[in-house]
Order: structure tokens, then sequence, then C-alpha cells
């Protein structure tokens, strides 16, 4: 299935280092069990989006592996793509951009031309063919009626999809120069959060974070001093620290350095979907791969 990442070490720009490409866990490797595409989204100093992304395999991406460098960022998005809907083409690879912001999704939502009819004037944003970027363009019309505020943005999404549209699952991370939203729901597919902060840390183990079975890795040097926020699919090492979100839980890195969590969706999908309602490609995207699989 698909594979998320969100840091925030928002207001401080930190330094990550993602998908390590010559060690035994990294992005080259990952490739080989989700190989639909990989993307990481930042954000410059003027606050400006950066995606770097392809509609390939990490290990097939000469670009991608000579572009695979350490940057600085408040916040970071990161994804590794086993496509359910939408061919492999780069409209379709995550993470999406809309009015400044970055957004990666991991689930099927179904009903699209329910969706599409509820975004209206949105429908433009829609780049691509997939379910992930109708899910953001509709948290982004909720964005704009509220005045910007993304919480409400979100909600308003959420909050609809739950209540009229055939779900499997709806976990994203979403981020901006200043803040990280991310959400578990339903109860489908795993999403932890690890608070770091630099009180306690016992030698550098708790900068080198390593996923279950050698999925995912990041390192960062920065984070010795500085508090942050990380969101991933799966324990990435073995701080007991790491919390499984509720389901239906919302997780907002703030500015203030708060971390504010709540239950955004108590109630499961009025129309859930199971395994064995998707799609076989639905299907497989969405099934868990065996640790250390290849």
């Amino acid at each position: 299935m698909c594979r998320l990442f969100g840091l925030s070490s928002v207001p401080r720009r930190s330094r990550a280092t993602f998908w390590l490409l010559n060690a035994p866990d990294s992005l080259r490797d990952q490739g080989y069990r989700d190989p639909d595409g990989t993307g990481l989204g930042f954000f410059d100093p003027d606050g400006s989006p950066e995606v770097c992304k392809a509609p390939i395999a990490a290990y097939a991406d000469r670009r991608f592996a000579e572009e695979a460098r350490e940057v600085r960022s408040t916040t970071f998005v990161a994804h590794v793509r086993f496509a359910s809907t939408g061919g492999l083409v780069d409209r379709n690879t995550h993470p999406f951009e809309q009015d400044g912001r970055l957004f990666a999704h991991n689930g099927v939502v179904e009903g699209l031309d329910l969706l599409d009819a509820k975004l209206g004037a949105e429908r433009t944003l829609v780049k691509g063919d997939t379910d992930s970027e109708r899910v953001f363009a509709l948290i982004t019309q909720g964005i704009r009626a509220s005045g910007g505020d993304v919480g409400a943005g979100i909600e308003y999404a959420t909050r609809w999809i739950a209540a009229n549209l055939p779900l499997y699952a709806l976990n994203f991370v979403l981020i901006t120069p200043d803040g990280l939203w991310a959400l578990r729901y339903p109860d489908t597919h795993e999403l932890y959060l690890l608070e770091l902060t630099p009180e306690g840390r016992s030698g550098p183990r708790h900068l080198n974070h390593v996923g279950t079975g050698g999925r995912i890795r990041m390192y960062s040097d920065d984070l010795a001093d500085v508090p942050a926020s990380v969101i991933a699919s799966e324990r990435m090492d073995d701080n007991p620290k790491w919390r499984l979100l509720e389901p239906g839980e919302l997780v907002q890195s703030a500015p203030d350095r708060l971390l504010v969590r709540r239950m955004l969706l108590p109630d499961p999908p009025a129309h859930p979907l199971t395994l064995a309602d998707l799609r076989p490609e639905a299907a497989a995207s969405q099934r868990a791969h065996p640790q250390g699989s290849s």
C-alpha cells in the first residue's frame, strides 16, 4: 500500500534526508514494493512550495536519484505510491499542490461523479485522475469558503465524504509553510505520530528513523535541538513514544509549536468499503506488504 510521511519543525527550518539511495532500507529498495511513484514536497525560505516527484519506482528513476539530497524546510511531506486510481503519469503522482499547500493521501474514495459535482468550480483544481487530488480539491474548497482556515476546510471536506461517498480509507498529510495536518480515518490503515523534543535524548539513535521491515528512513541532525512532529504510516524506529492515531483523529502541528489533537470523525463512514468491494487494482494497492518483502 502507499506510504505517507510528514515532518514539522515549525517555526524552525530543519534538514531531513529521505529515501537514502544506497542503504539497505533506501527508497530505491522501497520502489520494488511500491513501484508506481515517489514524491517529496517541502517549502523554500520564501514559502514557495517545491515538489520533486516521478511516476516510476525510485530504483528506476535516475533523475530522482540525482535530486535526492538534503533540503531545509519547516515542513515536509513524502509519499511512495502503489496506484489505485489513475494511470502512472506525473499528474497522478503525490504530493499535489493547490493554493500553495501540499497534500498526499493513502486510501480509496469512490463515488467520484458525486465528488466532481460537489466540487463545482473547484473541479478545475484537479489536473489528474486520482481520487486523492479530488479529495484535496474539496478540502481547498472548504478552506476558501472559510477564509483560509485549513482546519475548517478539512472538517468540511472529510465530514461530507464520510457521510456521502463509499470509502475504504482517508489517511492523509497536508502541509503549509507554517503547519502540518494529518488524519487517520477510519481504522483501515495505521498512521503514527512521534513527538520529538530536545530533552531527554540518549545519543543519536532517535535521529535515525528506520521503518519496520526497512521501508522508510529519515535522518536529520538538525532535530537534535529542535522540537518536531513526525507522521508516518508505520513506526520508523524503536522509539517507544510512537503513538497510533485513533480512527477519526486529526493532528495539527501549529506555528506556536503546540500539537493539537482532536477527534474529528468519531463515527464510521456511512458507506464503508472492504477489500472485497474494491476493483482488483485498488484492492491490490491497499494490502499491506509483508515485512521485508521485495
